[in-house]
């Protein structure tokens, strides 16, 4: 009995976890001499990120602490 408690309070923590993170949608990508940029969305601000920030933002950091610039479209 315990076992099925500690496993359905793990499921429950795991979806917190989730529901908690900002979704990023990835709105483009460019390959240009070698490098990956993607353009994002994270709660409505657009970013130009790199691979490994993309990474990031997937984890569920934020843009802030990342410290990015929201992208400024010409």
């Amino acid at each position: 009995m315990a076992s099925s408690v500690t496993s359905q309070n793990s499921k429950r923590a795991a979806v917190r976890r989730a529901l908690g993170r900002h979704k990023v949608y990835i709105t483009a990508q460019s390959f240009s001499a070698g490098a990956y940029k993607a353009r994002v969305l994270v709660d409505g601000e657009a970013y130009w990120v790199d691979e490994f920030r993309l990474s990031q933002l997937q984890q569920g950091l934020s843009p802030a602490e990342l410290e990015l610039t929201p992208a400024t479209d010409d």
